[in-house]
Parts: C-alpha cells; sequence; structure tokens
C-alpha cells in the first residue's frame, strides 16, 4: 500500500479503510468467547465503552496516521484532532458496543473518509459476518466487491423497518413511543443495535427503511454514504441532511410517507 498525504486517491482512501477496518475487526473478535465484555459508562449507565473500543480506535488511528499523517481524525473514543490535508476520517471503532458487551454479534467498525466536510469513502465491517460494506462517492457501493442496490417496495406497509434507541432514559422513552406510531404503518419493526449496520442493511435490500434519532456523526457517516451510494434517499423528517436529532435512509419509493410518519404530529 502506497502511502499519499495529500493526493486524494479515492481508490487508495478505500483500500486503506477497508485494511483498517478489517484491522480493527479482529481486534473486537480477540475478546474472550466465555461471559460478557468488562464495560463502563460514559454519559448514562446504558452508554457503555470497552478496552476493545479503544484497542480498535487506536489500532485504525495507527494505520491511518501512517499513510496520511496530514489528514484530520474524529474518533468517536479519542475525540477530534485537525489536519492540514483538508481530509478527515470519522471513525467509530465498535458501534454497537452494547450487543459486543453481551455477545451479541451485531457489532461493526466503521470508517469514513471526508473532504471539506463531504463523505468520499466509506467502509463499514461486520468482523462477525466476514462482511465488509464500502462506497465511494458517485461510485456506486459495494459489500465484498458486489454492488449493491435498495429494495423497492413501493409502500411502507411492504417495508421491514429498523430503528434504534438512545442510551439516554429519557430519549429512549421518546423514542419508544415514535416507533408504537409507527409499528402500524409498516410490516414489521427491528432494532440491531448498530446504526452503521442498519444504515448497510438497507443498501443491501435487507431492509426497506432506517430511522434512529439521537445518532452521532461517527455512527452514520461511512453507513449513510453507503446507503445513499445504493440508491438510497438519506436526509432527516425535514428533508434535510441527516443530523444528531434524526437520521432516515430508505428507498426512494418511501421518502413522503415516511417523512410524515417521522415528523410532528
Amino acid at each position: 500500500m502506497n502511502a499519499s498525504h495529500s493526493a486524494f486517491d479515492h481508490r487508495e482512501l478505500i483500500e486503506l479503510a477497508v485494511f483498517a477496518a478489517r484491522e480493527a475487526g479482529e481486534i473486537l473478535l480477540s475478546a474472550p468467547a466465555d461471559g460478557p465484555v468488562q464495560a463502563r459508562t460514559k454519559a448514562s449507565p446504558t452508554d457503555l465503552v470497552t478496552a476493545f473500543d479503544r484497542r480498535s480506535e487506536d489500532r485504525i488511528v495507527e494505520l491511518l496516521t501512517a499513510h496520511r499523517p496530514d489528514d484530520g481524525i474524529l474518533g468517536e473514543e479519542g475525540g477530534e484532532r485537525p489536519g492540514t490535508s483538508g481530509l478527515r476520517w470519522v471513525i467509530d471503532p465498535l458501534d454497537g458496543t452494547g450487543n459486543f458487551v453481551s455477545r451479541n454479534p451485531a457489532f461493526v467498525v466503521s470508517i469514513a473518509a471526508e473532504l471539506e466536510g463531504t463523505g468520499v469513502v466509506g467502509v463499514v465491517h461486520d468482523p462477525s459476518r466476514r462482511e465488509t460494506f464500502s462506497a465511494v462517492r458517485g461510485e456506486g457501493a459495494r459489500l465484498d466487491g458486489r454492488p449493491l442496490r435498495v429494495d423497492t417496495p413501493t409502500t411502507l406497509r411492504q417495508a421491514l423497518l429498523s430503528t434504534g434507541f438512545s442510551s439516554d432514559p429519557a430519549v429512549r422513552t421518546q423514542q419508544a413511543a415514535l416507533a408504537a406510531r409507527v409499528i402500524s404503518h409498516v410490516r414489521d419493526i427491528r432494532s440491531s443495535g448498530s446504526a452503521a449496520m442498519d444504515l448497510c442493511w438497507v443498501a443491501a435490500g435487507r431492509l426497506g427503511a432506517y430511522y434512529e434519532g439521537d445518532t452521532r456523526h461517527w455512527d452514520r457517516a461511512a453507513g449513510a454514504l453507503i446507503a445513499s451510494e445504493a440508491g438510497a434517499w438519506v436526509g432527516d423528517a425535514d428533508g434535510g441532511p441527516a443530523s444528531d436529532r434524526m437520521v432516515i435512509a430508505c428507498s426512494p419509493a418511501l421518502v413522503g410517507e415516511l417523512r410524515a410518519l417521522l415528523g410532528p404530529e
């Protein structure tokens, strides 16, 4: 892998991101096979972090900075480090920590590259399934090299929908009320516990739609690009860009119905 410190060769960026995500995935798979993983809390009793989150992020940052030392980095665990190249990496070293701690295999590594704030490369690696989702802006999305395309349900009632829930109990209560409103309008609802995974599953046609409030940029940066490049509409309930307040990904045919359902009553 040749280093390129300031040029933006998207092929090189995607290769680097895939390599780093898979390396991090091996760290996550090295957790002891028996019993729960030790975790400590962050902002709330259900907002968890483990030593594996940090080891995963440290390895990703080590690889990225070795090849592109001038790039900025925003990591869930390590915070933000400015760069000088105009390109920034956005890292979630373990999306689905609550699952990981409980030995539920629904967790992923997420890495995105942004040029002046616009996502240009996204990689989400699922270590348990050995699946790697990737996208380059304007070049489509792939799963282990195979092109992805969103499912195309024509109505929301045909759609299998996924959502997620905040670690903040008060926010989670509001989200549960919204899910109760949504469930009678869709085929069924799932919740994987990983925003990045759900976005990729929309891209792969495994879900017809996904929405979630109270996410963070690192949760969705790579997955949102992958979903968009697979043909999904990605935004918020008001029709603007996805945000911490709300991220929606769905077949374009469902946008009007879903936005109306998720907006204010």
